[in-house]
Order: C-alpha cells, then sequence, then structure tokens
C-alpha cells in the first residue's frame, strides 16, 4: 500500500488463525446452512405438492402442479431474496454488520415454520399462503448474504481470507446434503406402514394421509439450524473496519479488537482524521468516482455472478425433472407420494454428497494458493465441457444403460461449479469494494446472480418441455427439450468465462488495498496522484 495502514487493521491482516476465525466460520455459516435448506428443499416435495392438492377422483395419474403454481411455489423465495440482499446490503453499510445480522436471522427461522404451517380450505389457497411465507423467507435469506461475507472478509486476515468466506459459504453444500438426508428420514418415518408399489389403479391412493404432514415438517425443520446460533450472533462484536473507516470510531474498533485478537493496540485518532477527511472516503456510490475507480468490477462481479446461478439453480431446482426425463427416477405411478419424495431426496443427496459438498471445500483448501480468477476460470470453463458433452449425444444417455454416465457427468458440472464460480462470485465483492460501500456492492452482485437464478428458475421450466409433451400439457407452451436446454446452459456458462475477465484477482491483498482505501493516503495526508485502486488490474497477471 502506498500509506500507513491503521495498527487494528494491520493487526487482523496479520493474525494467525485464532478460535474466534473459526467461531465467526461456524456463526456465519449455520445462517448460510439455513439458507440452502430452506432454498432448495422446496425441490423434493414439489410434486408431493401436486399429490396431494391437484389429484382428481378417476384421474388417470397422479396429479402435478401447473406450470404456473410451480414456477411461483419453485421462484418466489428467489424473488424475496433479490430483494432482501439489496435491501439489507445498504443497511448493513447504513447501520453497521451486526445491528441487522440478528434480524435477518429471526427472519428465516419464523417464515421458515410459517411456510410449513401455510392454511387454506383448498389448494389454491394452501399455495397462496405457502408463497407468502416464501418470499419473506427468501427476504431474510437474501440478507445473510452480503452481511455474513462481508463480516467473514472483516475479520479474516489476509493470507487465508479467501478460505475463510469460502468456508461459511461452503455450509451451502451442507444445508443441501442435510435437506435430502432429513427428507429421507422423515419419509421413512412415515411411509413404513403403508404397502409398496406398484400404484398403477388407482393414483389417489397413491397420496397417503400423512402426506401432508411430511411436506411441512421439511420446509419447518429449516429453523432449527439457525436458531442454534442466534445467541451468538447478537454477541459478536461490530467488525473493527466498519467501526474505524465508516462509523470513524478507532477507540471502539480497538477496544473490540483487543478482546477478540487478546493483544493491545494503541490508538490512532490522528490517523483515523486523516483517513475520514480524504477524498478518497468521500465520493458516493456510483458517482463517477465510484465508476472509475470500481465501475468494471462492479460490473464483472454482478455479471458473472448473474451468468452463474442461471445454470446453477435450474440445475438444482429442476434436477429430479432431467432425472425423471433420463429414466433414472422412477414414474410417479409406481411410487406412492412419500416414496417419490424418498426417491428425489436420494437423487439430490447422492449428488450433494459425491460432488457438490467436495466442490465447495476444493475451493476452501485451494482458494487462497491458486487465486479467485484462476479457479473462477477453471469452473465456467468445465462446466460449459461437461453441458455440451451432456447435450449433443443428449439421445444417447437416454438410452438404457447409459444412464449412469450421464448422472457422473452432471454431477460433475456441480462440482465445478462449487470448485469454481458458485463460490468464488461470493467471496470476491466481500474483498474489492470500500468498506462504506462492500456491503452494498456485495448486495448488488448477489441480487444479479439471484435474478439470473429466477431466469433459470421460471426460464427451465418452460424450456425443458418437449414440443410434443407441450402440447397435451394443459397450460405448457412449447418447449425446446432437455437436450436444447442443456445447450443454451452451456452457452450461458462460456459467457460466464467471458466476463470473469472483468474480475480483479484479490489472493494475498489487504482489503484497504484492494479498495485503495487507506492506500490513497501519504503519511502526511497528501493525495496520491492515482490512487492505490487504479492500479489494480482488470486482468490479473496470474
Amino acid at each position: 500500500m502506498a500509506g500507513e495502514n491503521l495498527k487494528v487493521l494491520n493487526a487482523l491482516d496479520s493474525a494467525k488463525t485464532q478460535w474466534y476465525h473459526f467461531t465467526a466460520i461456524i456463526i456465519a455459516g449455520m445462517g448460510f446452512f439455513t439458507d440452502a435448506y430452506d432454498l432448495f428443499c422446496i425441490s423434493l416435495v414439489t410434486k408431493m405438492l401436486g399429490r396431494i392438492y391437484y389429484t382428481k377422483p378417476g384421474a388417470p395419474k397422479p396429479g402435478s402442479l401447473p406450470p404456473d403454481v410451480s414456477a411461483a411455489v419453485n421462484g418466489v423465495a428467489l424473488c424475496g431474496t433479490l430483494a432482501g440482499q439489496l435491501f439489507f446490503g445498504w443497511l448493513g453499510d447504513k447501520l453497521g454488520r451486526k445491528k441487522v445480522y440478528g434480524i435477518t436471522l429471526m427472519l428465516m427461522c419464523l417464515c421458515s415454520i410459517a411456510s410449513g404451517l401455510s392454511f387454506g380450505h383448498e389448494a389454491k389457497s394452501v399455495m397462496a399462503t405457502l408463497c407468502f411465507f416464501r418470499f419473506w423467507l427468501g427476504f431474510g435469506i437474501g440478507g445473510d448474504y452480503p452481511l455474513s461475507a462481508t463480516i467473514m472478509s472483516e475479520y479474516a486476515n489476509k493470507k487465508t481470507r479467501g478460505a475463510f468466506i469460502a468456508a461459511v459459504f461452503a455450509m451451502q453444500g451442507f444445508g443441501i446434503l442435510g435437506g435430502g438426508v432429513f427428507a429421507m428420514i422423515i419419509s421413512v418415518a412415515f411411509d413404513a406402514k403403508y404397502p409398496a408399489p406398484p400404484y398403477e389403479v388407482d393414483p389417489v391412493a397413491s397420496t397417503i394421509p400423512q402426506a401432508d404432514y411430511v411436506w411441512r415438517i421439511i420446509l419447518m425443520a429449516g429453523a432449527m439450524p439457525a436458531l442454534l446460533t442466534f445467541y451468538w450472533r447478537l454477541k459478536m462484536p461490530e467488525t473493527a473496519r466498519y467501526t474505524a473507516l465508516v462509523a470513524n470510531d478507532l477507540k471502539q474498533a480497538n477496544a473490540d479488537m483487543s478482546k477478540v485478537l487478546q493483544v493491545d493496540i494503541e490508538a490512532e485518532p490522528a490517523k483515523v482524521q486523516q483517513t475520514a477527511g480524504s477524498p478518497s472516503s468521500s465520493y458516493g456510490l456510483l458517482s463517477k468516482e465510484f465508476l472509475t475507480r470500481h465501475g468494471l468490477h462492479l460490473l464483472g462481479t454482478t455479471s458473472t455472478w448473474f451468468l452463474l446461478d442461471i445454470a446453477f439453480y435450474s440445475q438444482n431446482l429442476f434436477q429430479k425433472d432431467i432425472f425423471s426425463a433420463i429414466g433414472w427416477i422412477p414414474a410417479a405411478k409406481t411410487m406412492n407420494s412419500i416414496n417419490e419424495v424418498f426417491t428425489i431426496a436420494k437423487a439430490q443427496t447422492l449428488i450433494a454428497l459425491c460432488s457438490t459438498v467436495p466442490g465447495y471445500w476444493f475451493t476452501v483448501a485451494l482458494i487462497d494458493r491458486m487465486g479467485r480468477f484462476a479457479i473462477q476460470l477453471l469452473g465456467f470453463t468445465m462446466m460449459t465441457a461437461f453441458m455440451f458433452a451432456l447435450a449433443f449425444p443428449y439421445d444417447h444417455w437416454t438410452q438404457p444403460g447409459h444412464h449412469i454416465p450421464f448422472v457422473v457427468m452432471y454431477s460433475l458440472t456441480f462440482f465445478f461449479a462449487n470448485f469454481g464460480p458458485n463460490a468464488t462470485t461470493f467471496v470476491v465483492p466481500a474483498e474489492i469494494f470500500p468498506a462504506r460501500f462492500r456491503s452494498t456492492c456485495h448486495g448488488i452482485s448477489a441480487a444479479s446472480g439471484k435474478l439470473g437464478a429466477m431466469v433459470g428458475a421460471f426460464g427451465f421450466l418452460y424450456l425443458a418441455q418437449s414440443p410434443d409433451k407441450a402440447k397435451t400439457d394443459a397450460g405448457y407452451p412449447p418447449g425446446i427439450g432437455v437436450k436444447n436446454s442443456l445447450i443454451v446452459l452451456g452457452a450461458v456458462n462460456f459467457l460466464g468465462f467471458l466476463f470473469t475477465f472483468l474480475v480483479p484477482e484479490s489472493k494475498g491483498k489487504s482489503l484497504e488495498e484492494m479498495s485503495g482505501e487507506i492506500g490513497d493516503m501519504k503519511e502526511g495526508g497528501e493525495e496520491l496522484d492515482h490512487p492505490a485502486s487504479y492500479n489494480n488490474r482488470t486482468v490479473p497477471v496470474i
């Protein structure tokens, strides 16, 4: 850096890995465990909802959710998440990270429980209340993204910061895995008293009476992990970077971090006045100065997250439909409703265990060695390759005996999503923007991702329908089929590869060096002709 940093920030940057780092990972990570559980558990029970509320007496097969209802149930939480990321990201910079951190957690817990208690006398009212509560559930989840990332980045040392932030996000993999395992346990517990399939004769009988309890319990269980860490969220001190650089209370920052680091940190009142009064700390968000310094960076983080989530969420939310299309999951008429939940959960658990979770932890292990840029490029490259490998010979993979190779390659797309852009798009926005904009810019980047998730969730629902099937299924417009949808997703991943070149490398640098906050000042407080943030290469040299 061009200028001397504050001692409290130097102490954080150079601190050895201590217990408080792991405590912060667990506290923030359990929020992400809950986020992933709540967002993706709905895909386990949507087919059950169709059976319970839309199977008509005398129908030739079990009912399914109408396309508009299915899109709403799957996508409404994403809409809430987008709104929450923008609102709580902005609020985290205005009021402080800690003050709003507990609010997001309580919102998630209350709405998880309320989702399972969705009420009504008919199908439409039950689905309406479910969508209402899942919107606000998503709103709370959205707030967890910028706050958790920002808190972890501001607590971490610069040597292992990437691994710590990625470890918080990696709890998302355990949330997906936990959702599948819990759904399997509940399914076995409720299905033990009922006869085995097939149920070809009477599809109505395949929806057993206790099925209505199963989906409600699965949704409500998402509140438990977050509740376990609520007390510790309230006990966390505000981050020193926010207290010193945004609130301009260096004395409090020193006191808080002296307790956390268990060292004495000297007060530097003159230094913080110098920093607070510098031109580098006066320009506004999306001002000309901000766009000059960070405009391309923000475009890079928003575009890559948007493109990644189109592919990632369409794969996660509709993997059951892809597996059904290739014949890996049996036809609905051969299972009762709880058997079907168990089968879908087993498939999701297998994918999570073999590819999703390992992918996250490969990133944790290697991000501070390989760097964010290299991992993101690698991930987008391999996702593109595997998508095209699945799509072009798709007719081959649907033949009997070829299902397992299809599932293996499909799993590898999840592995390289998580050992790739799904992790790095979360890490980088928490590192490259100034402290007073950090939570807001992360929220904007994450909201762009959720916009992509909505495109994936709603778009794939319609596009993946085969043209022939669409003509017979009322309400579905003609689609392009699973094969062409996979080609589209491969092209989206390739665009993500290209936009990665707008994202700077932050490996081994302090947060202030990346943002240019204190580096804009010389020892005597004179402004530099070329601020430090101008020297951050848009395309990093590896």
